[in-house]
């Protein structure tokens, strides 16, 4: 196996980030899209936890994640999912108060990874998102998940509707399921993370 990850730490204020002189990549998305899943493919380990019932995470949790060819280091940073009606909206209205702050303020923060469901259509909240993220120059790479329930015509009709509603010049297809896309993705993971 290539990487190890370790949990570091679920964080519901600024005031709980780790302090940590580490590139980060944020994991955001909709809930159910497949963000743990996703995260457990890319190190090859079930380092998130992975629930059949939508909105489970509710902080941000942190990894450490350790390539272990070179012994570099990275954290992962795992966001609550967004646009899940069933999440009471006490909770959902207290992100705002530490998300925000995490994406328009944390340093080290290299790259924002995107989820979409390749099998969904273009969704509102993922336009809002992408616009936020242009607005506060946050570098940031959609990932298009779910893509083996699809056949290939329908991933190429989906894919071309994602890039042109969400003005994308690029889209990675991927699927937590069969590998495909995560190499893809580690290249513009590690390629971010290698930015000073």
């Amino acid at each position: 196996m290539r990487y190890s990850t370790q949990f570091l730490l679920s964080a519901l204020s600024a005031a709980q980030f780790p302090v940590l002189e580490l590139p980060e990549v944020a994991f955001l998305g909709r809930s159910n899209v497949g963000k743990s899943s996703l995260l457990n493919a890319l190190v090859g380990e079930k380092a998130a936890k992975v629930s059949s019932t939508p909105g489970r995470t509710r902080a941000i949790n942190f990894f450490l994640v350790l390539d272990e060819r070179d012994g570099k280091k990275m954290v992962f940073a795992d966001l609550p999912g967004y646009g899940y009606a069933k999440i009471s909206k006490s909770i959902s209205a207290e992100w705002p108060k530490f998300i925000e702050p995490y994406l328009t303020g944390r340093e080290n923060l290299r790259l924002c990874v995107c989820l979409i469901d390749s099998n969904v259509e273009p969704r509102p909240s993922d336009a809002q998102l992408f616009d936020w993220l242009r607005a506060a120059r946050r570098e940031f790479v959609v990932v298009a998940t779910k893509v083996d329930r699809l056949s290939g015509n329908q991933r190429t009709r989906n894919l071309a509707a994602l890039k042109k509603t969400h003005r994308l010049d690029d889209v990675i297809a991927l699927s937590a399921k069969t590998g495909y896309g995560i190499k893809e993705l580690w290249g513009r993971i590690e390629e971010a993370g290698n930015r000073a």
